[in-house]
């Protein structure tokens, strides 16, 4: 019996960092092995939605553009997430959100204008080897395909017909100027006393050049926990850990499972995307989701 050949897309540059991601690998957290998966989940939706596939498809995930494939079959294309321009050939497509690549034409992306990490889906999906179910790219662990080089071939799925899904609406979360990121507290804000937790609210942060796909750092104002030494606890997308610098930091989709700081608060899940597209330097502040500051307990007598 023969087999069909699948399609196939050649990296002709990956840009800074293009990682092949779906929504992660779950189940595994009692290994050692994080979810990982995009970094903006609701952009690898989106774009998926816009080109017909199941939301969780392997899609690419582009830092800072630079991303430039060549086709050797059409397909047709959506990007979301960071908004950048699209070439196909030199020549510039007026919507970049959706649009058909014919065959043998090179499609690149530029720099975002806003944001950090803009999404690829292609219809059919990204066809690559799954590791514990996930498709996508760990950094921390090295989990999942590597990122991109030049003269990768990327397998893609079989071709589907002009989607039905409405693009008018269809517009990503991106920080512009100051950005807020609602959480709930816990599940150790209690370790920090009244002062610490409003600086931590009114403090205006700032996002560090030592930030990536496991985690961002950032800068203002410390808190004064100073050192607290807890045993080891499990970590989620989103939560915000405070070190004995006194300078948060909120983890991304590549955290480590465990972590020994105390975690304050942790991020809604639509504002970890939108924390995970905002560049360095970005200004940043967090509001309290209303009802989640417990009281601390009474102390037994």
């Amino acid at each position: 019996m023969l087999t069909a050949t699948p399609s196939t897309l050649e990296v002709v540059d990956p840009g800074p960092l293009s990682t092949v991601q779906d929504l992660g690998r779950t189940g595994y957290a009692h290994l050692g092995v994080s979810p990982s998966g995009a970094a903006d989940p609701e952009s690898l939706r989106l774009a998926n939605r816009l080109v017909g596939n199941p939301a969780g498809t392997p899609a690419l995930e582009c830092t800072l553009g630079g991303l430039s494939l060549r086709f050797t079959a059409a397909r047709w294309v959506a990007l979301a997430g960071a908004p950048a321009s699209a070439l196909v050939d030199g020549r510039p497509v007026v919507d970049p959100r959706r649009f058909r690549v014919p065959a043998g034409r090179v499609l690149h992306l530029g720099r975002p204008s806003i944001g950090l990490r803009s999404y690829l889906a292609v219809g059919g999906g990204f066809l690559v080897r799954r590791v514990l179910g996930g498709a996508g790219h760990d950094v921390l662990a090295g989990h999942g395909p590597a990122p991109l080089r030049p003269g990768d071939e990327l397998a893609i799925g079989p071709d589907r017909p002009q989607p039905a899904a409405p693009i008018e609406l269809a517009n990503s979360r991106c920080p512009s100027g100051l950005a807020t990121l609602r959480f709930g507290w816990g599940p150790r804000h209690e370790l920090f006393d009244a002062a610490d937790r409003e600086r931590f609210t009114t403090t205006r942060w700032r996002i560090s050049t030592e930030s990536n796909r496991i985690g961002v750092r950032l800068l203002g104002e410390p808190l004064r926990i100073g050192e607290v030494r807890l045993a080891s606890e499990g970590m989620v997308p989103g939560a915000i850990q405070v070190p004995p610098s006194g300078e948060p930091i909120a983890f991304l989709a590549d955290h480590p499972v465990t972590g020994g700081y105390p975690v304050i608060g942790v991020l809604t899940e639509p504002d970890i995307g939108l924390l995970a597209q905002a560049p360095p330097g970005t200004a940043i502040r967090f509001r309290s989701i209303p009802g989640t500051d417990a009281p601390a307990p009474t102390p037994h007598r």
